[in-house]
């Protein structure tokens, strides 16, 4: 069965890390490359931390991480070290930095070809070999917006745009925002009007999908019993261990500020769950915009359930223009998880130290 070829884009984050760990190591999935964008943390440490990840994780030798855009297209940026920490990956151990040689050789290519022209060049070199590709972004849809301006006669060699974003009447960073679409809402409507096919992933379902102490101790130790009382067991291998601490800052963070009790939810990672096994969700299409002037809500995904708006059968400005995901398996989500973590210890350079 030949692959799905994937374009990520990223702002690592803790669950972006997951995203592109879970990409890496889907055996249904060809990623092509990766972009990075403002948002949880400066532009300058989302690309570093990509390309410190796909070192750890064991990306193939040509996986490149390419850095976008620095600010919104029209807003002053923000990010977000309450959760993230400063750099985006607070908490972790065990992973290098971004002066180690292998690593520092990935920031520096991505220094010669920007995410916009690294996406414009792979994007039609799949247009040209006769298939298609789909992207997934896990933050602020900046990138994808100017790709989509500049070169729209790309537009059509996308296949499926899976996006982790937004809420149906609900927010995690205002009362009505979520984080990824308050970033940059203008970009995210230019994006929800482009004529592709689009999977959103809100913080509803996302906020099913509990890391909690059971899937820590199954990350930590596959071959231990699981453990129900509140000792985790020791780590296997490094690659766990370092796994571990990203999620335990990232819990703690969610409880402090959410109140989230029992672990904190994997946002991105369901991107990746959906491209490779959408059966595990429920969707419906909708016409969904951003509120771009509210005092109160802008960045708000007003998703149209009654069918106010009259629309056709198209993707794009006039059309229903995005299936919204409404539930996940959380079960077979974990699976999947977990037999990508299996995979990754197998090769992850951390465990040949």
């Amino acid at each position: 069965m030949s692959k799905t070829k994937l374009w990520l884009d990223v702002d690592p984050g803790h669950d972006d890390a997951m995203a592109i760990m879970l990409a890496i190591h889907s055996p249904e999935l060809d990623l092509l490359g990766i972009s990075t964008v403002h948002g949880n943390a400066p532009a300058e440490h989302t690309h570093q931390n990509a390309c410190r990840l796909i070192y750890a994780f064991g990306g193939k030798e040509e996986l490149n991480a390419y850095p976008g855009a620095t600010k919104p297209l029209v807003r002053h940026a923000r990010y977000d070290p309450e959760i993230h920490g400063e750099d985006g990956l607070g908490g972790v151990e065990g992973l290098p930095s971004s002066e180690y040689p292998a690593i520092r050789a990935k920031i520096e290519h991505g220094k010669h070809s920007r995410a916009l022209e690294a996406m414009a060049s792979t994007f039609r070199q799949v247009k040209e070999s006769g298939h298609r590709l789909t992207v997934a972004t896990c933050g602020p849809l900046t990138n994808l917006a100017l790709l989509i301006s500049t070169y729209p006669e790309l537009l059509d060699v996308i296949e499926r745009l899976v996006f982790m974003g937004g809420g149906v009447g609900m927010g995690n960073r205002s009362s009505v925002a979520e984080w990824n679409i308050l970033c940059d809402p203008e970009a995210a409507q230019i994006v929800l009007d482009a004529p592709i096919e689009k999977v959103m992933i809100p913080i509803n379902v996302t906020h099913t999908v509990i890391f909690d102490h059971l899937y820590h101790s199954l990350l930590l130790s596959p071959t231990s019993l699981p453990s129900f009382t509140n000792t985790l067991p020791q780590p296997e291998t490094p690659l766990r261990h370092t796994l571990s601490t990203l999620l335990n800052f990232f819990a703690q963070s969610y409880k402090e500020v959410f109140g989230f009790q029992n672990g904190p939810p994997l946002h991105d990672a369901l991107t990746i769950a959906y491209i490779v096994n959408p059966e595990l969700f429920t969707g419906t299409r909708y016409r969904v915009d951003v509120e771009l002037e509210g005092k109160h809500t802008v960045g708000e995904t007003v998703v149209d359930m009654w069918d106010y708006k009259k629309c056709n059968h198209t993707w794009g400005s006039e059309g229903k223009n995005c299936i919204v995901t409404q539930s996940v398996d959380v079960e077979g989500f974990f699976e999947l998880f977990l037999g990508c973590i299996d995979r990754c210890d197998e090769v992850s350079p951390l465990n040949k130290k």
